[in-house]
C-alpha cells in the first residue's frame, strides 16, 4: 500500500498551481530540494510520472492532472476539519483570509476590523485586495476564508449573503446645474470609469444604459480617488458608490448628485465556501458589516445652484 502525506500532497497541488518547482517552494515557505524530493517521493508512492520536467517549468502529465484535482479537494477537505474543530471555541478565533474589493475596502476595512477586535480578541484578520475574479478564485481554492464583493458573484461552490445595498453617485465639475437632466450630465463630459478588470467598471456601465465602454468617450483609472480628482480637475464626470463619496468627494471642487428617477444600485455581499462548517459564524459577520454600512452611508451633499 502506497503510504502519501498530506504534506506530499499539498507540495504537488502547489507545483501544479504554480507550474514551476521554486514558485511552488517559495508558496510552501520551503527550499526548492525540499519540495522537490518530496514531489519525486509522492510519484514513487504512487507508481506513475506526474509532471514533465523542463527547463523553464513543468507540464502536468495526465495522471498528475487527476492527482492535483484530488489533492485541491483533500486539502480543502483539512482545512474544513480545522475550521469545524475550531468552532468548539471562539468561532472567530484563530486566523481569518478576508478577500475584499478596492471598492469597499478603504471604507469599510477600518471599521470591521476595528469592531472583530472588539469583538473576537482572538481572531487574526489578514486581508487581503483586490478584484472580484481573483477574490472568488482564491476563495474557491481555500486561500481565502471570506470575500466581500458586489453581486452577482457566480460561482458553484460558493454561498452568498447579500449584506447591503448603496447607491451610485454621480460627481460632475463644479457648477454644473442641479436642473440639468442627468442624460445631459453623462452626454456633455467623458465618462471616467476604473481600469479593465475591476467589477464596478461594469456596474457604472450598467447604470448608465451601457454595456461596453466603447460606446463613450472614457477615461480609466485604478482608484476612486483618481476618478474624483480627475472629475475636479474637468476631464469628465463619473460614478462612484455612497459609501466612497462620503471621503472622496466631500470638497467643493465637484458637484454630488443622486440620479433622479429610479436609483441606481450595488448590492454588496459576504462571501464564502458552500463546504465551510462556520457558516453560522459568517451570517454573523454580514450582521456587523451591515450595521457598519448603515453608520458610513448618509444623504449626499446638496450639488451647487449657480
Amino acid at each position: 500500500m502506497a503510504h502519501v502525506t498530506l504534506k506530499q500532497l499539498a507540495y504537488f497541488e502547489a507545483l501544479a498551481r504554480t507550474g514551476h518547482f521554486g514558485r511552488a517552494a517559495a508558496l510552501c515557505h520551503v527550499t526548492q530540494p525540499a519540495l522537490s524530493m518530496q514531489v519525486a517521493e509522492l510519484e514513487s508512492q504512487l507508481g506513475v510520472a506526474l509532471v514533465e520536467r523542463r527547463p523553464r517549468g513543468v507540464t502536468l502529465t495526465a495522471a498528475g492532472q487527476e492527482v492535483a484535482r484530488r489533492a485541491g479537494e483533500i486539502g480543502q477537505s483539512v482545512r474544513d476539519l480545522v475550521e469545524a474543530a475550531g468552532l468548539h471555541s471562539d468561532g472567530l478565533a484563530g486566523p481569518l483570509r478576508l478577500g475584499v474589493i478596492p471598492t469597499v475596502a478603504p471604507y469599510l476595512l477600518p471599521g470591521l476590523l476595528r469592531e472583530i477586535g472588539r469583538r473576537h480578541p482572538g481572531a487574526e484578520v489578514k486581508v487581503r485586495e483586490t478584484v472580484t475574479q481573483t477574490l472568488l478564485s482564491e476563495l474557491a481554492q481555500g486561500t481565502l476564508d471570506l470575500v466581500i464583493a458586489a453581486l452577482p458573484l457566480l460561482h458553484a461552490e460558493i454561498e452568498t449573503h447579500p449584506v447591503f445595498s448603496e447607491r451610485f453617485m454621480l460627481i460632475a465639475p463644479p457648477g454644473t446645474p442641479a436642473s440639468l437632466p442627468d442624460e445631459e450630465v453623462l452626454a456633455r463630459h467623458p465618462l471616467l470609469l476604473l481600469e479593465e478588470g475591476h467589477c464596478f467598471r461594469d456596474h457604472a456601465l450598467a447604470a448608465c444604459g451601457l454595456t461596453v465602454a466603447d460606446e463613450v468617450d472614457t477615461l480609466a483609472a485604478s482608484s476612486l480617488s483618481t476618478l474624483v480628482q480627475m472629475v475636479a480637475h474637468g476631464l469628465g464626470v463619473t460614478l462612484i458608490p455612497e459609501m466612497a463619496a462620503q471621503s472622496e468627494a466631500q470638497h467643493d471642487r465637484v458637484a454630488v448628485r443622486t440620479f433622479a428617477g429610479p436609483q441606481r444600485t450595488r448590492t454588496v455581499a459576504l462571501a464564502w465556501r458552500r463546504s465551510s462548517p462556520r457558516d453560522a459564524e459568517y451570517r454573523i459577520l454580514a450582521g456587523m458589516l451591515a450595521d457598519l454600512a448603515s453608520q458610513i452611508s448618509a444623504p449626499p451633499a446638496p450639488l451647487p445652484v449657480p
